[in-house]
């Protein structure tokens, strides 16, 4: 056997000390991609605008291999002729393997080397003491060139940010504390029952029960609570930038469909619409990949009038928000921002821009307020000259004098152009009213050109050189409406539009919003690609970013922002399935909502559901079949189960050129197959194509999908799109997905996606709540009940959903609740037999967990101690108001089959200009004030009632006192912003507060009475006869 070579120490190589050292080699990467060679003497400071806080990634320092920074073997390729092919022990541990593709090992955030994967792929060593390397080595090249460093690797668009686990891991110990102590103590007040008042103990225990058990459904689904971050950079590198496929770096982006529904101007004002629309136009996303849609249900010329004020403002308002980097980019809120709007501006005419632009939004608001009387003077003046005409023509009939009867006109409304608006008339006529009116399309702005258009030093007394002048396609949409069709409210429009939305434009993804929830990051759609263009993204059906507002009271009296909901439940349902769809922020997959099923879709089995398999054709199925499905799990395409909800779309509609658009959308909402990983994939540049231009036939075709007859015989509601039969179709939609197999994602940005209102009158807040709480009991009386969801479902997604259903009903008990402690200071007696040890302790158990899990869930989900403290209150608010009266309704509408409707809130402010918050003060009375005010007057009757019988009784009882007033005590503390919204401004209540009050009081003191009227007490002040 021949010998091994010797081996060389770092002790042994004086002879190579003396080698000079190769030299080290800088370079640097251009915005370009090309690699520059700089030398140590160059200047590698970058002036202008192309330098910035990170420029220093753009270089790359090249050191030479030495024995420091390479471990033994680097160069292994090179064999020795006279080295025979065994090695002992220690030269294999140092042999290299060589690597043959070397992009793999680079960092996949940085582009760096990865030293330590390289080191484990090859099984070399540092040697410990003294570095060893081999004869042939003395090059130290490794393989390693400049097109490694350079070959940017694959990267993902987002990642899973855990919470840290010094946070959950206290937080789900304590939930399972809390278990145990709930069960302990619900097991003991079974077991000592209070004698002395049964009925007291039978209700305190039967609401307890209930409350244990709804905490649970509440509580699980958030066992599992996680952050998500987007890589925005690696979105531009994949899309937007040149390369093989693409050379011209033409964005190669899915397109996107903004929907926006409106339906009365008057609670829906036309300037808050507009404001939205801007904002919408002005979004940065590519020009010709952009769509939007307009919604008008009520079919207004107002509105019609207002979106075609607000596309020719925009021609001057985009090209300005794109050259000066404008945010948010909604013109009112933006010239309302209380900051110095110059701050981070480089141009130096931007405050002359600036000025010009306001001047201009101060006169486009002057047009958008004048136009109700501008087009009432309008119709005058047409019917007018209308009635003149007629006059004339009577008299040429008649001899030239009026017929006696005289001559009836028409009172229409009419259109700039001199035609009758096809729409709603200021007087409703046959064809012309709200549910009875034509279906009309108006193209308000073209389909942009592919290439983009830049402006000029003069575009309208501003200098837009260098600027993309192009607008986004903008269409206004009002479907045809008759008497005799269920035109099933915003869900219906919600349809109308996809329809039609398909055929114009067929982006492959729609964004959904409300008329008052404006973009405000102007990135937020390029927040949410990237979840659907990563790898999986293709199981994803919508993407629901958090809802934000503005127009709150800074106390946030009625829990208007609704954070806890926001931050907390729907974050930890991103852990689970996804969040539920909330009805605004919402951006869908198009082939989802068609009522297609994912790909690779899987089932859960089990108790909790702990058993995963890829979903199948049937469960009656050979084995032999289940094997050879579950040897396709990775299959574009997953069988369908037997479930009658997972069947496939049939009956789209009679209009072939909308079914020709689903496969094409479908396709175009693929992730970039750009790595092997990637399933069901489409490859890079195939959506480089322009849109072809839209012609009369495709109008037309589009008018004729939102006619009221074209959704008869079809599966539109039931199985495809926005899903009918409740009030809340936005859950019921969410719902439907998610029972598919979907997934929906929480994607929650640094600056906020979008921004609305929100209602802070309490009335109209009570009736949001009493809108939402009626849905989910129409949820819980359906088909779309938890119960009866398919294997597709996860557990715990069942449970959040099974909660939607249930939670209205906790207020059936939790009123009976809170008259407990008024009816035990009433009768002098209390829920359990005396307060001793056991309960106290165990009531201190229950409370210090709770504590504990709700300071832990503010923790991890960024939520503020006092906004949880409103969130409490104005559930104890709503629980006792809106919720009792949505199960009412729920009720009424299964026994009785009485349906059930609800009033649009309306978006405008109060009335007071100088103060924002004057709705807040403004007392609106309605039904709904009738179950709390009751509560808050009988707790205060009983407390002094219970007060007077312990101080005036012979053995006072002051620890059942004391028990009832505290219990009176929490239910009134949580009642406080209720009270303090009846008291209006600066005390001003209305009359009729007082007079309910007062007859409450009087008739719960006088029915007390008759219950238990006082003892005889017969004394030495007694007269006996």
């Amino acid at each position: 056997m021949a010998s091994s070579p010797p081996k060389k120490t770092l002790n042994s190589q004086s002879s190579s000390i003396s080698r000079p050292p190769p030299a080290v080699k800088f370079g640097r990467r251009t915005s370009s991609g090309r690699s520059v060679s700089l030398s140590r003497d160059d200047d590698m400071d970058v002036p202008g605008d192309s330098s910035s806080q990170t420029d220093y990634i753009n270089y790359t320092v090249h050191m030479p291999p030495t024995p420091d920074n390479q471990p033994a073997g680097s160069s292994g390729s090179t064999s020795d002729p006279n080295r025979s092919a065994p090695r002992n022990k220690m030269e294999r541990r140092l042999s290299v393997m060589k690597s043959n593709n070397k992009s793999m090992l680079l960092r996949s955030q940085t582009g760096d080397f990865d030293h330590n994967r390289w080191l484990f792929e090859s099984k070399g060593k540092y040697g410990i003491g003294n570095a060893f390397w081999s004869e042939e080595d003395d090059n130290y090249d490794g393989g390693v060139n400049m097109s490694d460093f350079l070959d940017k690797p694959w990267k993902p668009l987002t990642r899973k940010v855990q919470i840290p686990a010094k946070v959950l891991s206290p937080y789900r110990l304590l939930i399972v504390c809390r278990l145990v102590v709930l069960f302990f103590f619900l097991w003991w007040r079974i077991a000592n029952p209070n004698e002395d008042a049964m009925w007291l103990w039978g209700l305190s225990i039967v609401c307890e029960l209930w409350f244990a058990f709804s905490w649970i459904l509440d509580i699980l689904p958030k066992l599992n609570p996680i952050n998500r971050a987007t890589d925005l950079a690696a979105l531009h590198d994949k899309f937007e930038q040149p390369s093989p496929s693409n050379p011209t770096g033409r964005s190669d982006l899915p397109g996107v469909d903004v929907f926006v529904s409106t339906a009365d101007p008057d609670k829906e004002p036309p300037l808050v619409t507009a404001n939205t629309l801007l904002s919408i136009l002005a979004v940065d996303y590519p020009i010709e990949k952009l769509s939007a849609y307009i919604s008008d249900d009520g079919g207004a010329i107002l509105t019609f009038e207002a979106m075609a004020e607000a596309v020719r403002f925009a021609e001057y308002w985009v090209p300005f928000c794109r050259k000066h980097d404008i945010e948010p980019r909604n013109p009112d809120s933006y010239f309302s921002l209380k900051k110095d709007p110059t701050k981070n501006k480089k141009k130096h005419d931007f405050v002359k821009d600036r000025r010009w632009v306001k001047r201009e939004y101060d006169e486009f608001k002057v047009r958008i307020n004048g136009l109700p009387d501008q087009i009432k003077k309008r119709a005058e003046q047409f019917n007018m000259r209308e009635e003149l005409k007629e006059r004339r023509i009577a008299k040429e009939k008649n001899g030239g004098v009026l017929p006696p009867d005289g001559v009836e006109v028409v009172k229409a409304t009419w259109m700039a152009d001199g035609t009758h608006w096809p729409g709603t008339w200021f007087e409703p006529k046959p064809d012309h009213s709200k549910g009875d009116h034509a279906g009309i399309l108006q193209i308000m702005s073209k389909v942009p050109e592919l290439e983009p258009v830049m402006g000029g030093p003069n575009e309208g007394a501003l200098d837009f050189t260098g600027i993309d002048i192009r607008v986004p396609m903008f269409a206004y949409v009002s479907r045809e409406k008759r008497p005799g069709f269920d035109h099933n409210k915003k869900a219906g429009a919600m349809n109308g539009m996809v329809r039609a939305s398909a055929i114009l434009s067929n982006g492959a993804f729609i964004l959904n919003l409300d008329c008052d929830h404006y973009i405000y990051n102007s990135k937020a759609i390029k927040e949410g690609m990237c979840f659907m263009m990563d790898r999986g993204g293709d199981r994803i059906c919508y993407i629901q970013f958090p809802q934000r507002f503005e127009g709150i009271d800074p106390s946030d009296r009625y829990a208007n922002h609704n954070t806890v909901f926001f931050d907390g439940n729907m974050r930890a349902l991103d852990g689970l399935q996804g969040p539920v769809y909330v009805g605004t922020g919402c951006m869908f997959r198009r082939y989802a909502l068609y009522g297609f099923n994912p790909p690779r879709a899987n089932e859960y089995s089990g108790v909790f559901g702990q058993d995963k398999a890829p979903a199948m054709y049937g469960r009656t199925q050979s084995g032999a079949s289940q094997n050879s499905q579950a040897s396709d799990i990775e299959s574009d395409t997953q069988p369908l189960t037997d479930d009658p909800d997972l069947g496939l779309p049939k009956k789209f509609g009679n209009s072939t050129v909308f079914t020709d658009t689903i496969p094409v959308a479908e396709y175009q909402g693929r992730p970039l197959a750009d790595h092997m990983s990637v399933k069901n994939g489409r490859p890079p540049g195939a959506l480089l194509l322009p849109r072809p231009p839209l012609d009369a036939p495709t109008v037309a075709e589009a008018i004729a999908v939102i006619s009221c007859w074209y959704e008869d015989n079809t599966e539109w509601g039931d199985r495809i799109g926005w899903i009918y039969g409740s009030v809340t179709e936005d859950v019921v939609t969410g719902y439907r997905m998610h029972n598919r197999g979907w997934r929906s994602v929480y994607c929650i940005t640094k600056r906020d996606a979008f921004r609305g209102t929100a209602p802070i009158n309490l009335t109209d807040r009570l009736h949001q709540v009493l809108r939402w709480a009626t849905g989910s009991v129409e949820i819980f009386f359906s088909k779309n009940n938890a119960i009866f969801a398919t294997r597709r479902l996860k557990f715990l997604q069942r449970v959040a959903y099974l909660n939607v259903g249930i939670y209205p009903f906790t207020s059936i008990f939790l009123v009976v609740y809170c008259f407990l402690p008024a009816l035990c200071l009433f009768s002098g007696k209390f829920i359990v037999q005396s307060l001793d040890i056991h309960f106290l302790s165990y009531l201190l158990c229950i409370t210090i967990t709770l504590t504990l899990i709700s300071l832990l869930e503010v923790k991890w989900s960024g939520i503020g101690l006092e906004e949880w403290w409103r969130n409490e209150q104005f559930w104890l608010i709503g629980g006792t108001s809106a919720h009792l009266a949505a199960v009412v309704q729920g009720f009424l509408k299964v026994i009785a089959g009485i349906e059930i409707s609800f009033t649009l809130t309306s978006k405008s402010a109060g009335e007071d200009e100088d103060d924002v918050f004057a709705d807040l003060y403004i007392v609106k009375w309605t039904g709904l004030f009738i179950m709390p005010l009751t509560i808050i007057v009988v707790n205060l009757v009983a407390i002094v009632i219970g007060a007077s019988r312990t101080i005036y009784s012979v053995i006072p009882q002051w620890n059942k006192l004391l028990g009832g007033t505290f219990f009176s005590m929490w239910v009134l503390t949580h009642m406080y912003p209720f009270a303090k919204g009846l008291m209006g401004r600066r005390g001003k209540v209305p009359t009729i507060v007082y007079v309910w009050s007062g007859l409450v009081s009087i008739t719960v003191s006088l029915l007390w009475i008759t219950i238990s009227p006082p003892d005889d007490v017969t004394g030495g002040g007694g007269i006996s006869v």
